[in-house]
């Protein structure tokens, strides 16, 4: 299944981001620590590039993560030129009263009331903008919910007298390029759920899981892994919960909910779906891996409303 989900507030976003990329110092990006490439979205990075703009790249809900993943995520990132990056979690005010000193390192010409630095604040739906925005500012200035796609217009708000945050929509790109990438986000709740079946998205995950973390699935719903395929694992998650339709037979709809919903709130244990490795795989059963995915510098047109 290839999930594409690019409702029309993103076109929009886009154009309005590329305009205010052009006054802006520096980006803070906002990825899912659980799967960072697949959580980058490609147009930012153009964006950012094509500007000459320095990147604080946050990997969020750290806490969620696998550690060992994430810190190969870490060094991968901290090696790109004009990139930081940095794991943490936006739901821990300790963590993000670190973030400003971080922009002041990154961008050290600007933060004076004179000269405040100029911070878009960019990433994918649902990924934790708003609750970073929200911890930041220690007030409610942007609406958080649990389905993606909440925020749909830029807001410019004030971190003292030395910053100047600007709040932009969530942004997908127009075509997801690996149908794994898509996968990967629909089972993290970046995409709406009108764009998907969570029966494919969950069997999907299960796949994943069996391979990576089988520990964890047999902690949870006391499967044996041994020998067993995905659709089996949300067999087991039915069997655990007592989900079964009238006649007997297994609530896959009901299991692969439950499911998702115990991979999306780490339930399930501190889980990534996507390590450097693995993303060279991914690319090199494409084409010869010269990168992790990230987009190469745009012509100039990129910043046109076409």
């Amino acid at each position: 299944m290839s999930i594409q989900w690019f409702p029309g507030h993103m076109n929009s976003a886009r154009r309005q981001a590329a305009e205010t990329m052009e006054k802006t110092d520096m980006v803070v990006e906002v990825l899912d620590a659980r799967l960072p490439q697949a959580s980058c979205n490609p147009m930012i990075e153009q964006l950012r590039v094509f500007r000459q703009r320095p990147c604080l790249k946050i990997l969020n809900k750290a806490d969620l993560a696998d550690p060992v993943a994430t810190q190969a995520w870490l060094d991968f990132y901290n090696k790109q030129k004009n990139v930081h990056a940095v794991a943490l979690s936006c739901k821990k005010p300790v963590d993000v009263a670190k973030i400003p000193g971080f922009c002041l390192k990154i961008a050290p010409h600007r933060g004076t009331a004179l000269k405040p630095l100029r911070i878009m604040i960019m990433g994918i739906p649902n990924v934790g903008k708003s609750t970073l925005m929200n911890a930041l500012l220690k007030k409610r200035v942007a609406k958080v919910g649990d389905e993606p796609a909440v925020t749909k217009t830029q807001q410019r708000l004030y971190l003292g007298n030395s910053m100047v945050l600007v709040d932009t929509p969530g942004m997908l790109w127009p075509k997801i390029a690996h149908p794994t990438d898509g996968l990967m986000l629909a089972a993290s709740h970046a995409i709406g759920s009108n764009a998907l079946i969570e029966e494919e998205v969950a069997t999907f995950l299960a796949g994943v899981l069996l391979e990576r973390y089988p520990q964890l699935l047999a902690a949870r719903y006391g499967v044996a892994t041994a020998g067993i395929d995905a659709v089996d694992v949300i067999e087991g998650v039915a069997q655990k919960r007592g989900f079964r339709q009238k006649g007997g037979e297994f609530d896959y709809e009901k299991a692969s909910h439950t499911f998702l919903q115990d991979y999306r709130s780490g339930a399930l244990g501190r889980i990534s779906l996507e390590t450097p490795e693995s993303r060279l795989a991914l690319l090199a059963s494409y084409q010869a891996p010269q990168s992790l995915g990230l987009a190469s510098e745009p012509e100039a047109e990129t910043d046109r409303d076409d």
